[in-house]
């Protein structure tokens, strides 16, 4: 099913004649649907992010992302749209044509085609004649800054009342398209989006806008270390509009507070702004109307929370949250091309007035109509914790499993680890897992270059994060393989697992040329991912917890594929650790180093490598009776308190306090479980609604990995499931 090959009755990838090769190229694609049809589907596929409307209103977002040279196509029912007249059906198409996180770069294009039963009513081609007319979207400025390192550029626009008329039937200058270089079509299996509609909370501040041009500008390598190689872009000289320099001279003056006053509609006197709150960190695109009678500047600055000051910092995770729109006198309906991340969002108008109306935003997310679990308690704190793991998952498993839907929304191993578990919990079904784990064997062409040695994995994907040093994460290949065997046990798709037999295997020999006299993995090259805390500065030469995950990964292989060498060669790796890793202090140590040309243990031990330790299966509490008892009653959030053993290095969210819920239960200790579920995600259930990357706001606040919460609050007990319609 994961490489089930999807062929066009008529329609040819295409793009605009001569600018394949340009940066930042927005197409649109039009046709007129008519109500004399009978069951009219649109069948479409492009290689960055689409958006579908109808006269203008928005109906569905795409594509579902696939390996390098793969395309999944969407099929949707245009049905529910048709009037008693004809409607403009419009696709907006991005080009971005430079490396990020959230696509791999190819050539772009639309390949799209509209069917009525087996008739091909419209059809994307270079001839004209077809159906199907394409128009450059040149409301959208072009020479502008990327949005951040890991994702393209910002969404900044310069409208007139007659702007997007051809998205209305309205006509236009037409483009003249050729063909464009694709690859093979797949069905698509995920599933679609239900786009459920988000009003704000309210409005919850007004105030004034001034100017000071001695504060610091926002500077950042996604602005600034723009090159011809990986970070592509345009340069601070080239942008036609430099939001970032003008939003950090930005001073703001509250006037006024309120308690959720409507934001239905908002008006703005010059140099005015005003701060909405959505309620929750919601994802998606926002969507409203804006009146200017004379003109203005139109600022839309937003973050995942309010800080404690009251203020929207949009620079927080190096990333330009910034929309832009140079208004001239009118009326206009605005909606983002792509998903962003907010819960407070300000409102700053500059050069003129404006009232904006009816703001709401379009969910990007997993469809909730397809989840089969909820909470069965009425404890309030648990269904906060709940409802923000929900909301976490939905946003980050649209169609991949994302690490987070603000400045990267990258397929990343390890977390699709935990992420994979909720799809299942929730709903029953792997098909996001499915796709997900399919993109890393569909193709490999993340091996050109020596972006990614051969024989490994890329740390995300699909995606172009191996730049600009040829960067991967040996660690999160191993994870693919931990994943892989979870997925069987949850599917049974042996396909997928035999597809997957050779890269696996020549991932087992890539590793095995770093493996020392005793088997032992050491001076790994590249990123060296053990977690965000000092666990990670203590990842060379020998690292003890990459080895815990590598004798898991080699009993994974054994398991699938039958081979026994594999598993012998995983429980020597854990007697070695055992001799060599326990220190006199009774806790693992985190790596030996070289010192006068002898390895030798560090002396630096972590909580991280404590849970390695055991989710390994290098410590049990058979094997190490007092670890265990000092782990279970003396760390996690019982230590915030105590700050017991402060020798040892404490873990942060990803990945050690996820391992250490995991042999909570796994070894019976479900009362300290709990506390500790409590103690490490109501906090940020209350302030963003939303899970968090770290134990604090320093990064992204909504994680995937994060809704793996649900699988604890299943295992205890706490959820309810229903049976499937």
């Amino acid at each position: 099913m994961f490489k089930e090959i999807y062929r066009f009755a008529s329609a040819v990838p295409v793009w605009e004649k001569g600018a394949a090769e340009e940066k930042n190229i927005h197409l649109a694609f039009t046709f007129t649907l008519s109500p004399d049809l009978e069951a009219p589907i649109l069948r479409l596929a492009g290689c960055e992010t689409y958006t579908v409307a109808v006269d203008g209103e928005f109906i569905a977002y795409g594509p579902a992302r696939a390996a390098y040279g793969f395309f999944r196509v969407d099929e949707i029912a245009l049905s529910p749209y048709q009037t008693d007249r004809d409607v403009t059906v419009s696709v907006r198409v991005a080009g971005y044509n430079a490396c990020s996180f959230i696509h791999v770069k190819q050539p772009p294009f639309l390949c799209a085609e509209l069917v009525d039963g087996e008739e091909v009513i419209a059809y994307t081609s270079p001839d004209s004649a077809c159906g199907i007319r394409a128009y450059r979207v040149t409301e959208r400025m072009r020479y502008v800054q990327r949005y951040s390192y890991q994702r393209p550029f910002v969404e900044h626009y310069s409208l007139t009342p007659d702007s997007f008329a051809y998205e209305l039937g309205n006509g236009g200058e037409e483009v003249e398209l050729e063909a464009a270089a694709a690859g093979e079509f797949l069905t698509r299996i995920q599933p679609y989006g239900d786009y459920e509609v988000v009003l704000p909370l309210g409005e919850v501040a007004e105030g004034i806008v001034g100017t000071d041009e001695s504060r610091p500008v926002f500077n950042d390598r996604a602005i600034y270390e723009v090159a011809t190689g990986w970070n592509q872009g345009y340069t601070p000289e080239e942008f036609e509009f430099a939001s970032h320099r003008e939003v950090s001279y930005m001073t703001f003056s509250r006037t006024a507070s309120f308690f959720c006053r409507s934001a239905q509609s908002v008006s703005l006197a010059p140099d005015g702004y005003a701060d909405i709150d959505l309620g929750r960190n919601y994802t998606g695109l926002l969507d409203f109307t804006v009146d200017t009678p004379g003109g203005c500047e139109l600022y839309l600055l937003y973050d995942e929370f309010f800080g404690e000051d009251g203020e929207v910092d949009p620079f927080r995770m190096s990333s330009s949250n910034i929309f832009y729109y140079r208004l001239a006198a009118g009326s206009y309906h605005i909606r983002t091309t792509e998903p962003y991340c907010m819960r407070a969002l300000r409102i700053v108008v500059r050069c003129g007035s404006c009232t904006v109306r009816s703001l709401k935003m379009f969910k990007i997310a997993y469809p909730s109509s397809h989840f089969r679990a909820q909470l069965g308690t009425g404890d309030e704190e648990l269904q906060k914790i709940y409802e923000a793991a929900v909301e976490s998952f939905s946003a980050n498993a649209t169609d991949i499993f994302m690490d987070c839907p603000s400045r990267e929304r990258a397929g990343w191993l390890c977390d699709s680890f935990f992420t994979s578990r909720v799809e299942k919990l929730l709903t029953g079904h792997s098909p996001v897992e499915e796709a997900h784990l399919a993109n890393f064997i569909l193709s490999d062409a993340f091996s050109a270059d020596d972006r990614v040695p051969k024989g490994m994995l890329p740390m995300c994907y699909p995606g172009d994060a191996w730049a600009p040093t040829n960067n991967y994460i040996p660690n999160w290949a191993m994870w693919y393989v931990l994943e892989l065997e979870e997925y069987l046990a949850r599917s049974g798709d042996r396909e997928l697992i035999d597809a997957a037999k050779e890269r696996m295997l020549a991932l087992a020999a890539w590793f095995a040329q770093y493996e020392n006299e005793d088997g032992l993995l050491i001076d790994l090259p590249s990123w060296i991912f053990v977690e965000w805390s000092r666990a990670n500065a203590l990842v060379q030469n020998l690292n003890f917890p990459t080895n815990m995950v590598y004798a898991s990964m080699l009993d994974a292989i054994a398991r699938l594929y039958g081979i026994e060498e594999f598993a012998q060669k995983a429980e020597k790796l854990r007697e070695d650790i055992r001799r060599m890793a326990m220190t006199d202090s009774g806790f693992f140590c985190d790596n030996m180093v070289r010192r006068d040309g002898e390895l030798v243990l560090s002396g630096e031990c972590t909580e991280a490598c404590q849970y390695y330790a055991f989710f390994c299966d290098i410590a049990t509490p058979e094997s190490h009776p007092e670890l265990w008892r000092r782990l279970r009653d003396e760390f996690g959030t019982v230590r915030n308190e105590t700050k017991a053993y402060p020798e040892v290095w404490p873990a942060n969210a990803f990945i050690g306090n996820y391992l250490r819920l995991e042999i909570l239960f796994r070894y019976g200790a479900t009362e300290r479980m709990e506390e500790d579920i409590r103690g490490f995600f109501l906090p940020m259930a209350e302030k963003t609604g939303t899970l968090w990357e770290h134990m604090d706001t320093q990064a992204s606040c909504n994680h995937g990995f994060a809704s793996h919460v649900l699988v604890w609050l299943d295992r205890l007990g706490y959820l309810l499931h229903s049976e499937e319609e």
